[in-house]
């Protein structure tokens, strides 16, 4: 899910801000940015963010002030500095050039500036992991709000398919005992000048054509998976791939429901149930 976190946090040497952007992803991507001084630090950063967030692609940006300024101040090597000089003084005697050395032309070597190699000690560590952590709270929060609304939804429309289901299992009843009288009158219609028809041998093979359009099982499977995804989504911690799974196996069911009944009504209601199954498809995909 997306969402946005920002912590600070202070030792009174340090003050440290963090903030953390988040995109859906289906794994966990971590890109972090933060000051020379952080270097050596950067696992243990991502540990800490593993430890509270499972997937997303995230976007960590760590700065930190030391005494009011930016720790990424930066001096010059005035040796350097010397060598670069008489470097561009030679090039333009040899190039029998005029112009003026500039601040642009000197700033354009960056070997003459000197980023402070400072360690941090452990103690100033934990407040930028303090830093950290009120980011990635913040972010949780935000997702938890975003997971609230989405969970409302699915439940809406989990209802929705529960609501055709009863209409279908309304209307399956009487289906298999309505075709079974519709086939026989048509083909006793077709055979009424035959008088060696078999009655008993006709009437075995018409119950098992009306049979075969019976959704009966199909139906109880489909609330069965109905119970099954609202469970977990109350209880499961992590149903992402549980609720995927069982939408395809509604879907399944709904589809055999479409193929094996002859009734429209029924039919209808099944394109309905699959239309509401692709939508929570769609949605899951968001799920933590």
């Amino acid at each position: 899910m997306t969402g946005y976190g920002k912590g600070t946090a202070s030792n009174g040497k340090w003050n440290v801000d963090t903030e953390v952007k988040s995109i859906n992803s289906r794994y966990l991507e971590v890109f972090i940015k933060y000051p020379p001084v952080l270097a050596t630090k950067e696992y243990e950063i991502r540990e800490l963010v593993k430890s509270k967030i499972k997937r997303g692609k995230l976007n960590l940006n760590i700065q930190i002030k030391k005494n009011g300024f930016e720790d990424e101040a930066v001096s010059f090597n005035e040796e350097k500095l010397k060598e670069y000089l008489a470097l561009i003084k030679k090039i333009k005697k040899t190039a029998k050039l005029s112009d003026k050395i500039k601040l642009d032309h000197i700033l354009m070597s960056k070997d003459i500036l000197i980023a402070p190699l400072e360690e941090i000690s452990e103690k100033d560590f934990e407040c930028v992991k303090s830093s950290i952590n009120a980011s990635l709270d913040s972010l949780i929060k935000m997702k938890k709000a975003e997971g609230s609304e989405l969970e409302k939804d699915l439940k809406k429309r989990i209802k929705s398919i529960s609501k055709y289901l009863a209409s279908i299992e309304e209307k399956a009843e009487s289906e298999v005992s309505e075709h079974f009288i519709k086939y026989k009158e048509k083909i006793e219609s077709l055979l009424e000048d035959n008088a060696n028809i078999n009655n008993e041998r006709l009437e075995t093979e018409l119950a098992l054509i009306a049979e075969r359009a019976d959704i009966t099982e199909e139906c109880v499977r489909l609330r069965s998976h109905i119970k099954f995804f609202i469970d977990s989504m109350n209880k499961d911690d992590d149903p992402g791939r549980k609720l995927n799974f069982l939408c395809q196996e509604m879907n399944r069911e709904a589809n055999t429901i479409s193929a094996k009944t002859l009734s429209t009504s029924i039919s209808h209601s099944s394109v309905y149930i699959k239309e509401e199954i692709e939508r929570i498809r769609e949605q899951i995909q968001n799920i933590e």
